[in-house]
């Protein structure tokens, strides 16, 4: 790619062998937040969205506009304990600074955790090769009153052997239209699981899955459809059926957005992004 074919734009990728204008520099930072409140992480006309206050936030410190990137552009009401974001600035300010200077005009549902100066070849989206999500369910017959926005009430006892058993049919490199949510943009359906479990932890009920990316609803649609195991409804090897058959009409219903979270994007070591522990702060980081 010459000079001629590369227009810089805030927080674009960087081809190979370019370079950020004069006078600007890159920053990354790691958020969490609530995002019951949301439209989702992208910005919105009609809705609040996470990127919304952070640009307005981190914008202030800087004494200028600023657009940010994020590492995935999590849905309405979805939350974040391990958000990477990146900005181009002219200001010249430590990570300190944006830190207690962000956190300063940011709603209490959002919290920058971290930020650093980081390589201006750092993307926070294209940068990533892999991105881990927890689903946090609570099986009672009775509503709960503590948390109620930050996990799923789930009305009826869940069998978890069996849903760990049909977990091990989404591992590896697929195709997951069956679990694609209409309307999403991506150009391919393929997609890497390297993990994918699910635990007891106390009364919760937790999925964890890491991947390369996900498609739109990935989670939310696999969460259903092994929610279907748990009862008893389906054998685990149906997962394995409806990922073969390629047709969303198949599966589940699409899991509520009140229990997932994503807690973890993983980086090159190069560009040194804080390794935070996973989240939400309720559940132990390693289970």
């Amino acid at each position: 790619m010459s000079e001629l074919d590369w227009v810089y734009t805030p927080n674009c990728k960087i081809p190979e062998g370019q370079n950020l204008p004069v006078g600007i520099k890159r920053y990354a930072a790691v958020v969490s937040y609530d995002g019951s409140a949301f439209c989702g992480f992208q910005k919105q006309k009609h809705s609040p969205s996470v990127q919304q206050e952070l640009e307005r936030a981190l914008s202030s410190v800087a004494n200028a506009e600023l657009v940010v990137s994020c590492a995935g552009r999590t849905d309405t009401a979805v939350h974040a304990s391990y958000q990477v974001i990146h900005f181009d600035t002219a200001a010249e300010r430590t990570g300190r600074n944006w830190l207690k200077g962000a956190n300063s005009q940011l709603p209490d549902s959002i919290s920058l955790l971290w930020a650093e100066q980081v390589p201006e070849s750092f993307h926070a989206r294209f940068s990533a090769t892999s991105r881990t999500y927890r689903y946090v369910m609570h099986a009672s017959c009775a509503r709960p009153a503590i948390l109620s926005q930050g996990l799923t009430w789930v009305r009826y006892p869940l069998d978890i052997e069996p849903m760990q058993e049909a977990c091990q049919y989404l591992l590896g490199e697929q195709d997951f239209s069956a679990f694609r949510g209409a309307g999403c943009q991506s150009h391919s359906p393929f997609r890497n699981i390297t993990r994918a479990k699910i635990i007891r932890v106390g009364q919760l009920i937790v999925f964890e899955v890491s991947a390369n990316a996900f498609v739109l609803h990935m989670i939310r649609n696999m969460v259903g459809s092994l929610m279907e195991v748990g009862f008893g409804r389906k054998q685990p090897d149906w997962i394995a059926e409806l990922i073969d058959g390629k047709d969303r009409c198949k599966s589940a219903a699409t899991a509520a957005p009140n229990g997932l979270y994503l807690v973890d994007v993983v980086y090159p070591e190069n560009f040194a992004i804080a390794p935070i522990p996973r989240g939400p702060l309720f559940l132990p980081t390693v289970i």
